[in-house]
């Protein structure tokens, strides 16, 4: 794999294996992980991280792990699971990516659809998990768990904990040295690296092949896109079941050789953001939400001189600080106001959320609201949007420096290539895409295209400027009954940038106006409500207050406004809705484990409330089956109230009716 110079040649590294090996060559000593446990940062470098993945690669051989042999790894992000990863593809195999948060039953599902004989899970949780669905589940042989925590009476011949492995796979390397390299030296570039189900808004998930080629693409183009070295940091706590953490905190990592940090656990993840002060940083809109009304629920309870402080210098922000950020021309006068905004609240707030160090952040996965967008880049972190899928490796579309536009996904990447279809679909073609569906031909023919695109299932246009805009999943775009367009998924998330709306769900293709369903976001409604001296006992109660109701509508009605100056969705505003008595849940199958809405299901489940949002009736009365996290199930009754709102007139903003 060397060269007479002694340096690996850049077309060697063409699988995760081979990278991982050239890093512990050349950065042997620069820190490839970081985990905070109890309450402590425990560095790794390449050449631990490469010595670990060794030890856990022969372990898993010497168990019988065998080239193209399923992997499942399950837990948090935790070094020893990503080195899992990497140790499955050093022997040739597939590491299958479940999230840590899924029920028993629907982990079982993915076990048997990729046939799966071993598994490496993180803790005692994920391993009850295992025992529950074994008799589903007969094939798999082998549970490998990192935390010993709570395992000391468990006797399962089929268990085995990863200190165990390790050692062991040490005694396996020792003993026979020269095995896992000429494994490494087995795979090629088109062998599968990873599977990733999708997931599984209106089916079951299937499971996505991606090749070690794909994904090392997609991080080439990514990393070179914006100029990415090996002295980044990134914090490591989305689901790694999810395209987007394996794309961040795996591919790219691997590529350029950065640091992955793991925080202590999802409730600490705030202050190891702040510790850590990660360059570079990714989250979906959701989290950039709610870090945002953190802020503004401090600052309603911060006194008058620090609101004030505060409104003044956000103000100037919003009038000139993406411009600074872009480069552009701004005025003497408004620059030193900037300079002074960024000494006493601009500087302050980012060390608070812990993005003083940013030089480049990205959201996807849902749409972002134009005023959130605009806030981030307003104080001075470079936020930006990208646009891709599980078959895409998370890679389709970035937006370039200094040409960012709120309301768009960018530009085709490096080495992709985009068009539409003469109904609007999205068409993407490159070197990112999945190789197959596992075991479902059909599937695979169906969504690549006679001339090898991959048929997105997307809605979309382009702008003058070349950047894409997507309206809607293409399945889900319909008509009113007056034949305009009805795209819900565009008229969520407009609701979504509301900050009191949590989740949202339109109705209206074949019907003659738009209705809606409303998650409100507890935390934000119910500081609110303290505020106000409104009390209450529960979601549930607090979902269902007039007072709540006015705030919600308010909302709408701006909504509605929006909608009503664009000539498309004019037609598309909300004549009536209803708060719902329970927060929609994936562990109910209202949402997927991305929080995707499952639309079907949520339409057979509440038809009695669609019905009612469609008839004249001012409330309804509606029981509902939920599971709880120890696996019992229960009711939650509820009268909902529904009202109508306000609607305006296309082009104008003057009421309607």
């Amino acid at each position: 794999m060397s060269d007479s110079t002694g340096q690996t040649p850049a077309t060697a590294l063409d699988t995760f294996p081979r990278l991982l090996m050239h890093h512990a060559k050349v950065r042997p000593q620069r820190p490839a992980m970081r985990e905070k446990e109890y309450g402590i940062w425990q560095t790794y470098t390449w050449a631990e991280v490469a010595q670990n993945v060794r030890a856990i690669a022969c372990g898993l051989a010497q168990l019988g792990f065998k080239r193209g042999d399923r992997l499942a790894v399950i837990g948090d992000n935790r070094p020893r699971l990503y080195w899992s990863v990497a140790a499955c593809q050093c022997l040739g195999g597939i590491p299958v990516m479940l999230y840590q948060d899924a029920v028993a039953e629907e982990m079982a599902y993915v076990l048997q659809d990729a046939e799966i004989k071993f598994a490496v899970v993180e803790d005692q949780e994920q391993v009850d998990k295992m025992l529950e669905i074994l008799p589903q589940v007969p094939f798999l042989e082998h549970v490998v768990y990192d935390d010993p925590r709570g395992m000391r009476h468990y006797t399962q011949t089929l268990l085995m904990g990863l200190d165990e492995l390790e050692e062991a796979g040490r005694i396996h390397d020792r003993n026979q040295s020269d095995f896992l390299d000429a494994e490494i030296d087995k795979g090629a570039s088109d062998d599968i690296s990873i599977m990733l189900y999708t997931s599984g808004t209106t089916g079951k998930p299937k499971g996505v092949c991606q090749t070690h080629g794909a994904f090392i693409a997609s991080a080439k183009g990514a990393t070179q896109f914006d100029g990415l070295t090996d002295q980044e940091d990134i914090l490591s706590y989305l689901p790694m079941a999810w395209v987007g953490d394996h794309l961040f905190s795996f591919a790219q990592a691997m590529y350029a050789g950065f640091t992955i940090n793991c925080p202590e656990s999802g409730e600490t993840v705030m202050n190891d953001l702040r510790e850590i002060g990660p360059t570079y940083y990714f989250a979906p809109p959701r989290v950039f939400e709610n870090l945002l009304t953190t802020v503004m629920i401090r600052m309603e309870d911060a006194g008058w001189f620090k609101r004030r402080i505060f409104a003044h210098f956000m103000d100037v922000a919003r009038r000139c600080g993406a411009d600074i950020l872009d480069g552009r021309d701004v005025s003497f006068g408004d620059r030193l106001q900037y300079w002074l905004g960024n000494l006493l609240v601009y500087g302050p707030l980012k060390n608070v959320l812990g993005m003083s160090r940013i030089r480049v952040a990205y959201t996807a996965g849902a749409a972002i609201g134009p005023d959130l967008f605009r806030f981030y880049r307003s104080i001075g972190i470079n936020l930006k949007q990208l646009y891709g899928q599980t078959e895409t490796c998370a890679y389709v579309c970035l937006q370039p420096d200094r040409q960012i536009k709120l309301d768009s996904v960018g530009k085709p990447a490096p080495f992709v290539e985009v068009k539409l279809a003469d109904n609007g679909e999205i068409l993407v073609k490159g070197p990112m895409l999945l190789k197959a569906y596992y075991k479902r031909p059909d599937a695979t023919a169906e969504s690549i295209n006679a001339e090898g695109y991959f048929m997105t299932g997307d809605a979309g246009f382009f702008d003058q400027d070349g950047h894409l805009k997507i309206i809607d999943r293409a399945k889900d775009v319909g008509k009113l009954n007056n034949g305009s367009m009805f795209a819900p998924n565009f008229i969520e998330n407009k609701l979504k940038f509301f900050p009191y709306i949590k989740e949202a769900v339109a109705f209206g293709n074949g019907r003659d106006y738009v209705t809606a369903f409303i998650n409100i976001e507890l935390e934000a409604v119910g500081n609110w409500a303290e505020r106000k001296g409104i009390a209450y006992s529960g979601y549930t109660d607090l979902a269902q207050q007039s007072v709540v109701y006015d705030l919600i509508r308010e909302g709408i009605e701006k909504v509605n406004a929006e909608l009503a100056s664009d000539p498309m969705m004019s037609s598309s505003q909300i004549r009536r809705f209803l708060i719902l008595h329970k927060e929609l849940d994936a562990d109910d199958g209202e949402l997927t484990r991305t929080r995707k809405v499952r639309r079907n299901f949520i339409s057979e489940r509440y038809g009695i409330l669609i019905d009612a949002l469609y008839s004249d009736k001012d409330s309804q009365y509606v029981e509902t089956e939920v599971k709880y996290e120890d696996g019992r199930t229960g009711k939650i009754a509820a009268t909902l109230r529904i009202q109508d709102v306000k609607t305006f007139a296309p082009q104008s903003a003057k009421t309607a009716a």
